[in-house]
């Protein structure tokens, strides 16, 4: 009963009017939990930062939590998982964005934290140049099983979600509404597929119809859930190169697939490359070397972290020596929020374990262990 009840003031701050993801994370952080902060006295929610008269006035409305049980009651009917963002089971490559969402509605069966995550986006019109492409990029990283992510949409997205279940990749499909209501609504059967080997995510509720302003939004979740995000085929303008852009802004690595001159299928992302916002996609080694994906490596360090003797270090150097035992290898932005050091000084941490041999800087800010 206690998770529900959890879950049920979790979810009701994010249906408070005028309240938005970083809001109801300033909430918990000052008032230590969900419940907390709607026991909190009006006087104390305003001297909190940017909680004003109107939200905290919101916060007495007794709707609010009578709405988020229902959300609760059909999620169980339609047997989705309710995901906040201090769930273990929420994405971590998410969790420690500045604009991720604090809910998501989650309907599948993939590890929404599995070690390799590619996102592959692109044009609605794609070519069967693009088709061929993608379908070729999905069939060479499926030995490396990754979590493929895309956005279910016409073209690129539903061609690399059919790839993956062609070869038995677990793949995402991210949405722009709410997860009882597919769209299109042609690729309802590809989603139901789906949903057997990977899974449908959404931050919007239940009944939420698809609207131009979502998309952005739901493009941000693809661009951070990923390590890296390879654009095969996109005009100048459109979702693709959004999504790029957020993976840019998140300081993830990314990659276009080059086209023809002249084109407009190709003009995205051949600006990608040009401007320097992407690497140029020739083949699959492009990627596995960039983000060091060498198989044979990683079960060496595997059996090689088993020996490590963790006395030998300080209480933050274990901690941080740890986190790369288990995950074997990891951004350094996840190292400081499960690690909880300042970023300061975990930098300051892995340069020193470096230094001495211990661990590996990687491209793209990643660390494993060395050797």
């Amino acid at each position: 009963m206690s998770n529900t009840q959890d879950k049920l003031y979790q979810i009701a701050l994010t249906l408070i009017p005028k309240i938005g993801d970083v809001l109801v994370r300033q909430l918990i952080s000052y008032c230590g939990s969900a419940e907390q902060a709607f026991k909190t006295p009006i006087p104390k929610l305003l001297k909190i930062p940017n909680i004003g008269q109107v939200i905290a006035q919101n916060m007495q409305d007794k709707s609010v939590l009578e709405n988020a049980w229902k959300i609760i009651q059909e999620a169980d009917k339609q047997q989705v998982d309710l995901l906040f963002y201090t769930d273990k089971s929420y994405p971590n490559r998410l969790k420690q964005l500045y604009d991720s969402p604090v809910l998501l509605y989650y309907k599948g069966k993939a590890d929404l934290n599995s070690q390799k995550t590619v996102a592959i986006v692109g044009t609605r019109q794609s070519t069967e140049y693009g088709k061929y492409t993608t379908e070729h990029i999905i069939q060479e990283l499926s030995s490396y099983n990754p979590l493929i992510v895309s956005g279910l949409a016409y073209g690129i997205d539903i061609i690399a979600h059919k790839s993956c279940l062609k070869n038995n990749v677990p793949t995402i499909g991210v949405m722009a509404s709410g997860i009882d209501l597919i769209y299109p609504y042609q690729h309802k059967n590809t989603s139901i597929q789906i949903q057997e080997m990977g899974g449908i995510l959404t931050e919007q509720t239940f009944g939420t119809q698809p609207d131009p302003r979502f998309f952005p939004q739901r493009n941000r979740i693809i661009a951070g859930m990923a390590d890296v995000t390879i654009v095969v085929e996109a005009a100048v303008k459109g979702g693709a190169l959004i999504t790029a852009e957020y993976a840019n802004n998140y300081h993830r690595d990314v990659f276009a697939v080059p086209g023809q001159i002249g084109k407009s299928f190709s003009e995205g992302c051949n600006k990608l490359i040009k401007e320097n916002k992407a690497h140029i996609y020739t083949n699959i080694k492009d990627v596995i070397e960039t983000l060091n994906w060498d198989m044979a490596g990683h079960e060496k360090n595997k059996n090689q972290m088993t020996e490590i003797d963790f006395l030998d270090f300080t209480e933050e150097e274990s901690s941080v020596m740890a986190l790369l035992h288990k995950n074997q290898e990891m951004h350094i932005d996840d190292m400081a929020w499960q690690s909880q050091i300042s970023m300061a000084k975990l930098s300051s941490l892995l340069l020193n374990l470096e230094f001495q041999g211990h661990i590996k800087s990687l491209v793209g800010k990643k660390y494993r262990m060395g050797n």
